[in-house]
């Protein structure tokens, strides 16, 4: 191949090379210059109550429990301790309104918003919401810099982007990769869909900005996958289109308005498409529908597969809740449906999520529970009412994880466990004691009321 020929090709590749990716910037400089001051530090103080000394029994008798107890009544009792947490947070308008992770500011009794030029600012919570992990706060302060939102469904898998935040309290750190994936699903709500990024992301940057390259936020940083506790180049941003469409509803009520069918989903296997004539898996399957819900008004009924939602495509049981939730309540919405082989679409008016799926639940632990997939709180008098329990104690299911072993043992969200093993469960710490104790091989039996009906099931241990 002559020179000239050679050149010509090489020529044609730089001249196509820009039509299919974006070259990296030779600085990310000017961004960072132009945002820094749209971001700001977040810091939180929690009173954390000594807890009163109760003197143990003794297995010596009544005569060395005296002794005992006598001595630690002269000992110094505990005291109150204050426990300090950080994150970051971005400006989202001029006027003070501060956005950032629920997890950031969750239980904090007091949260300070530092700007970038050093000053401190007491901000209020507005309002939370604890399924897609965001708060919106706001400070006393005017004539501030906010951020510009930009359109995270464009992003593609190889672009660029930026985050700015406080990792380990190092203030106005600036990192950058690509976007490694889109709609990540990593098990930490119902309406997982993150932006993976390999663009360093380390405790304290949670809440803060990821950027495109036109220095419009695209993501909320909001968790890392790390065996150390560190980056390893996995880090997870909420989409900015999904957390928008809550940023009103927490201004305005302090709380999320979702809508939803009323239906219950799970995925199709080979064998499932297969018996309803099918050609793919693709879609959501029907098994319950609640009576006189939106779905049971509208006609929708047990056995359908939902394929697409206002002309989009429903690919699998994870998508529907996160389509239906961008909605509002008493909206019109197109479900099109297969049913006995015939594809149909049934109008439906979404209606408001019932307080105990809809509410945020900050007494929420995962611990030993997270094995079964599950997430559980107190019972509260206001859970009493709602749930119409007829359970005087226990701890509620505030979340089931799609596909868990909680899910598989027959376990709903809303159901209350007030046994397990025989033992009555009045708090989470109950459960968990009880979880810890299972040796290999075995099984909790669990009791629960459910609207009052008694329930009973077994559940193994995810490891099974």
């Amino acid at each position: 191949m002559s020179r000239i020929v050679r050149m010509i090709i090489f020529s044609i590749g730089v001249m196509v090379s820009p039509m299919f990716a974006i070259a990296m910037p030779e600085s990310f400089a000017d961004l960072a210059e132009q945002q820094r001051s749209s971001v700001v530090n977040i810091s939180t103080t929690k009173v954390v109550h000594a807890q009163p000394f109760t003197m143990p029994q003794t297995p010596f008798g009544p005569q060395f429990d005296d002794m005992f107890r006598e001595f630690f009544r002269h000992q110094q009792p505990q005291q109150d301790r204050q426990a300090q947490g950080m994150g970051t947070g971005f400006i989202l308008s001029h006027d003070g309104y501060v956005v950032t992770n629920f997890h950031v500011v969750d239980g904090a009794d007091e949260v300070t918003v530092k700007t970038s030029d050093g000053k401190e600012l007491k901000a209020e919570v507005i309002g939370m919401d604890s399924k897609l992990d965001l708060a919106l706060l706001k400070v006393d302060a005017k004539r501030l810099h906010p951020i510009i939102l930009g359109d995270s469904d464009a992003l593609r898998v190889g672009d660029w982007v930026v985050a700015i935040g406080n990792p380990f309290g190092l203030e106005q750190t600036v990192t950058a990769g690509i976007v490694s994936a889109k709609g990540r699903v990593i098990g930490a709500g119902p309406y997982d869909s993150f932006i993976q990024t390999d663009a360093a992301i380390n405790p304290g940057n949670s809440g803060g900005p990821l950027f495109n390259v036109k220095g419009e936020v695209i993501g909320i940083n909001t968790a890392i996958y790390s065996r150390s506790g560190g980056n390893n180049g996995i880090g997870f941003a909420i989409p900015i289109n999904l957390a928008k469409s809550v940023f009103d509803d927490l201004k305005e009520s302090g709380h999320v308005q979702r809508a939803r069918l009323g239906v219950a989903i799970r995925d199709l296997d080979d064998e499932m498409a297969k018996g309803l004539g099918l050609e793919s898996k693709r879609g959501a399957l029907v098994p319950q529908v609640e009576a006189g819900s939106a779905a049971d008004k509208a006609g929708i009924q047990a056995g359908d597969v939902i394929v697409a939602l206002d002309d989009q495509v429903i690919n699998n049981a994870h998508e529907l809740p996160i389509k239906v939730a961008s909605h509002k309540p008493g909206d019109r919405v197109m479900v099109k449906i297969i049913r006995n082989g015939k594809t149909m679409v049934v109008p439906v008016v979404v209606e408001e999520m019932p307080e105990e799926q809809a509410s945020n639940s900050p007494k929420t632990r995962v611990s030993q529970a997270q094995s079964f997939g599950m997430a559980l709180g107190e019972l509260s008098s206001k859970d009493r009412d709602v749930l119409r329990t007829r359970a005087e104690y226990g701890v509620v299911v505030r979340e089931v994880q799609q596909g868990s072993q909680g899910e598989a043992s027959g376990i709903q969200r809303g159901d209350v466990i007030v046994k397990v093993n025989g033992h009555p469960v009045k708090s989470v710490a109950d459960f968990e004691e009880q979880a810890k104790s299972l040796e290999e091989g075995q099984a909790l039996r669990v009791l629960i009321d459910r609207r009052g009906d008694q329930v009973f099931t077994m559940l193994y241990p995810s490891s099974k």
